[in-house]
């Protein structure tokens, strides 16, 4: 896949929408660089443009362009310019004009500050709309398109522009829907024009849902493949396994068959006297006809078990993400690295292959997804920022640092870190997934790699320490760059208790706590707004910052030391500056009765051990912040956890003091 002149691009056609990815013209570029260096691929939005709807288009590079996107309208005006986004692959461009004319547009990419000249795509506006009907017999959507490295950057660039805002920016929304409704984020919003993104509101995906509802509402707009299989979470020593592989080209089948043990104990059952038995499982049960009352069997008589309705086709796009969410789930992203199964492959650690879109499986099930490279500066270290999905619904960005990213290699979790969607290929009127073998040699991948598998913690952080930064850093700067990550985490938390508040004051009741592991996987109002996984990758955080300045010392190679200082002054002089900063840093919740209190960074430091029993929201808001008894701060507090989970809590207590996950 080499680029000339002009753009590989998803071109629409007259009355209808047919998105081919069409090859570069030679003709004006037989000894252009950009033959084999640009890459360059483009999606203009809506699939069929016209007058009254804004003119989007996404362009996507492999390689480093220096160059500006400009929009031109009919009359030869400039309508929009855009210097494009640092720290690809892919490096994307965007541009966009609320009331485009109808008539001839034309999108440029002038790299003449490089050697490629001026790349140009021509883009017909209609005067009227044209809708560009997805619906495919049989099928979810329809699939027209192929994944491969001009989809997979388009894909990338379009994570990137979706959750993109400046590095200081503290980035969080309440659903998922507010971002994909959004249309300055949202390049591919009413992409079809059928007014098609009402369904992203009936959608509360959580963290494992996130991933694969961003990848499938892509690919729905693009007309790519989509599949997800059913897998194991790992339990009883055992990783995660994956089963069957469930399509879009076969929507009826959706979720996995019911376990043998369910159709022998329906064999064996007494004949219902007055009504048919609900069917054993979820899906049955939803598609199951209305029960009709029938008269009593002769208890006498043999009655064969009643066989299962048909499965039905989910309705429509909403109805098939809700089965997608269903089945999958963390453990679906830690299958093992070995496994073709699974629906993601591991990669190596590089600053080519951490691209936007890109999964991260935390071991102890948690799952997050790239949004975007910060290259390293003279004046700051180098960033990756991710997104995630809480249980209450809330979508956060945040940075990469082993106070949230949390990795561990062992056998009985799954393989965590850094991966890839699977790329899903139509084959003989079918869709199947490629192996590890075949996207290892792949030319639009080629990215397979079993490096993750054979790190230990240590050497996953300091290989990405490498990658963020491949020049030492600052020991000061490094550090301060650490606090706000912390801070970034502390705030996100505030979030999640003031959801439980509000929870309290809703008059719902009390959240119901399960026992043991199960407090960090569960559902209902406990999944929703209590914080255990949360606060215990604070206390990890906690821990990381605290050291921050012991790690300088013990790894000082890895620093710009100042000149004539050895690793014990800047040792000494990070502790200060430390102290110091974690004082200044503040932030308020909103306690009890309405009213604010203000805590600092360091009062949360000086209260990690009180936030080893403050994930409970059936306690109050000054408890779950570590309120002491009898102090001014705690005064408004009118409520406790019951005593039996006080005691239960006092019991898994031990997991959060030694940062233990208890499934580990």
């Amino acid at each position: 896949m080499f680029p000339a002149r002009r753009f590989a691009a998803f071109l629409p056609v007259a009355g209808a929408f047919f998105a081919f990815l069409f090859p570069f013209s030679n003709a004006q570029a037989q000894d252009s660089p950009c033959e084999e260096s640009a890459e360059v691929a483009v999606v203009t939005s809506p699939a069929s443009p016209w007058a009254g709807a804004p003119l989007r288009i996404l362009v996507a590079a492999e390689k480093p362009l220096d160059g500006e996107l400009s929009l031109i309208a009919p009359d030869g005006r400039v309508a929009a310019r855009s210097r494009g986004q640092r720290g690809g692959p892919p490096y994307v461009w965007f541009a966009e004009v609320a009331s485009p004319a109808a008539g001839a547009w034309r999108a440029t990419l002038d790299t003449s500050s490089f050697t490629c000249g001026t790349i140009t795509k021509d883009i017909a506006v209609n005067a009227r709309k044209s809708s560009a009907s997805q619906a495919a017999e049989g099928s979810v959507w329809r699939v027209h398109n192929t994944w491969n490295r001009a989809t997979e950057n388009l894909y990338s660039a379009w994570i990137a522009k979706l959750f993109d805002a400046p590095l200081e920016a503290e980035q969080s929304w309440k659903t998922w829907h507010e971002v994909l409704r959004n249309p300055s984020r949202n390049v591919l919003f009413n992409h079809l024009g059928m007014g098609e993104d009402s369904f992203t509101q009936s959608l509360k995906p959580d963290c494992a849902d996130f991933v694969y509802f961003l990848r499938a509402y892509f690919a729905y707009k693009m007309g790519l493949p989509f599949a997800y299989s059913n897998c194991s979470r790992a339990a009883a020593g055992a990783p995660p396994r994956c089963n069957e592989r469930f399509d879009i080209l076969h929507p009826q089948l959706t979720r996995p068959a019911p376990p043998p043990e369910q159709a022998v104990a329906s064999a064996a059952a007494p004949p219902a006297p007055t009504r048919i038995a609900a069917p054993p499982n979820f899906l049955q049960q939803l598609f199951a006809q209305p029960q009709q009352v029938q008269p009593s069997a002769p208890t006498t008589a043999p009655v064969a078990p009643a066989k299962p309705p048909a499965p039905k086709r989910p309705a429509g796009v909403a109805g098939y993400l809700r089965a997608v969410g269903d089945v999958v789930h963390s453990g679906s992203v830690r299958a093992p690295a070995n496994s073709d199964k699974s629906d993601f492959y591991t990669i190596p650690l590089t600053q080519e292959t951490l691209r936007p879109g890109t999964a991260y499986a935390d071991p102890y099930g948690h799952v997050m997804m790239l949004v975007q490279r910060v290259p390293q500066t003279a004046d700051a270290a180098g960033v990756f920022l991710a997104v995630d999905a809480e249980p209450d619904g809330t979508v956060t960005r945040k940075r990469f640092w082993r106070g949230n990213f949390l990795f561990v290699n062992e056998s009985s979790l799954g393989s965590p870190g850094f991966k890839r969607f699977r790329p899903i290929v139509r084959e003989n009127g079918g869709l199947r997934a490629l192996g590890n073998a075949e996207i290892a040699k792949n030319p639009d991948y080629g990215d397979f790699s079993l490096e993750q598998s054979q790190l230990g913690a240590e050497d996953f952080y300091d290989r990405m320490d490498e990658v963020m930064s491949p020049e030492p850093l600052d020991p000061t700067r490094a550090m301060m760059a650490a606090i706000t990550a912390l801070e970034e985490q502390v705030k996100t938390r505030a979030t999640a208790v003031e959801n439980g508040r509000k929870f309290q004051n809703g008059g719902r009741g009390e959240a119901s706590m399960p026992d043991g592991p199960a407090i960090f996987a569960t559902s209902g109002a406990w999944e929703d707004f209590s914080t255990p996984a949360r606060d215990l990758r604070l206390l990890i955080a906690i821990d990381v910052v605290r050291g921050f300045p012991d790690r300088v010392a013990r790894r000082s190679d890895r620093y710009a030391m100042p000149f004539g200082r050895g690793p014990a002054g800047v040792q000494a002089q990070l502790q200060s500056a430390l102290a110091s900063e974690l004082a200044a840093r503040t932030f308020s919740y909103t306690r009890s009765d309405g009213s604010a209190w203000t805590l600092s960074l360091k009062d949360v430091m000086d209260r990690a051990a009180d936030l080893e029993m403050g994930y409970n929201p059936n306690d109050c808001v000054e408890l779950r912040w570590g309120a002491s008894d009898g102090s001014a701060e705690a005064a408004t507090c009118s409520r406790r956890a019951p005593a039996a989970q006080r005691a239960k809590m006092t019991d898994y207590r031990s997991w959060f003091r030694e940062r233990h996950w208890p499934h580990a």
